[in-house]
């Protein structure tokens, strides 16, 4: 094998003291409640698979929750969303409530997708789906710029992958006709150091990604450290702001890691115990909690009652898809051809 070459990474810069004073108080700890609410989801469902009351597939994204915590907190509703099958934090993020989501993953009839979608098909107004085929997203994610150019709007699809779907041939077609007709489309890479298994080294002949192949497809590339809120969010103003000006691609990789294996099947046993105790050290939450408590916005206990809340929310969510109804068999047809 190759000894591939890698470059130094060139990190965003986080702009923490200057985004602590723009976005205040109460805009930062709406972020950190939304980042615990997808920690929590994602505990809690988690447990419910393992008891039973969830089937198919789940992939959790804890460890993860500054990336897209902190493009919705920006950009808000007005993009289009794109995402793979670790699908439920942006769902949540959009608008999904956690009633509606964990019943979806339960399968019942009041589910974001009546049950026909389970974990990792979720939808939003401005959610296009989560994917279930590595990179199979990246297509449809380019036709929603193309949509938004053809309509000429000031707007941008997003797009989040992971760096497994960086030796799809999916992503280099896409990235050349994004960048080939002038698409306003942000692909953001979520790098968390493993595909179903395997080292990203090993898997990715480039290092930095985003800013490697960047170049090759004439658009800019970014790195963004992933497990902070403030970097991922002064990186994304930077790159949608860019995206949106310019008509044209641009390619972040945020550089994250997650808590949990790659679906709740997986032990994770190609990573030592070191390994991912030194990934935990960086949690995206506790991060952010210790910068607003040092900063004057947060008190412990009130992080603590704030924890608390949102996981009384998950629990009530349990408790509608444990009540709520399966899908009349009769209705499984239904949705399969757009009514004339």
């Amino acid at each position: 094998m190759v000894t591939k070459q890698k470059h130094p990474i060139h990190f965003f810069p986080d702009h923490t003291q200057k985004l602590m004073k723009t976005l205040g108080s109460e805009h930062l700890l709406k972020a950190l409640r939304a980042m615990l609410l997808i920690r929590n989801f994602e505990i809690r469902s988690e447990s419910a698979y393992q008891h039973g009351n969830i089937g198919g597939f789940f992939h959790a994204y804890i460890g993860q929750e500054a990336i897209q915590t902190a493009c919705v907190d920006l950009l808000g509703q007005k993009p289009w969303y794109l995402t793979t099958y670790r699908c439920h934090a942006l769902a949540l993020l959009l608008g999904v409530t956690p009633a509606e989501a964990m019943a979806e993953l339960y399968g019942k009839a009041t589910g974001n997708a009546q049950g026909r979608g389970g974990s990792m098909h979720l939808y939003a107004d401005r959610l296009l789906g989560g994917f279930g085929i590595v990179g199979g997203h990246l297509p449809v994610a380019i036709g929603a710029a193309f949509s938004i150019k053809y309509q000429k709007q000031k707007s941008l699809s997003v797009c989040f992958l992971g760096d497994g779907a960086v030796a799809q041939g999916t992503l280099h077609e896409s990235l050349n006709m994004a960048s080939l007709w002038d698409l306003p489309c942000l692909f953001v890479i979520e790098n968390n150091q493993w595909g179903m298994g395997t080292a990203v080294e090993r898997a990715v002949c480039m290092f930095p990604i985003a800013e490697t192949l960047a170049p090759a497809y004439n658009c800019k590339g970014y790195s963004v450290n992933g497990m902070d809120y403030f970097s991922c969010y002064s990186c994304f103003q930077q790159a949608a702001q860019e995206v949106i000006e310019t008509s044209r691609p641009v390619i972040i990789e945020a550089f994250t890691e997650r808590f949990k294996g790659h679906s709740v099947s997986d032990p994770g046993l190609y990573r030592s115990k070191e390994n991912l105790q030194k990934a935990m050290e960086q949690d995206p939450i506790i991060r952010l909690m210790k910068t607003l408590e040092a900063a004057g916005h947060l008190t412990q206990e009130a992080y603590e009652q704030m924890n608390k809340e949102e996981k009384e929310k998950v629990i009530a969510a349990m408790k509608f898809a444990e009540e709520s109804p399966l899908p009349d068999v009769m209705t499984l047809e239904e949705g399969v051809f757009c009514p004339r």
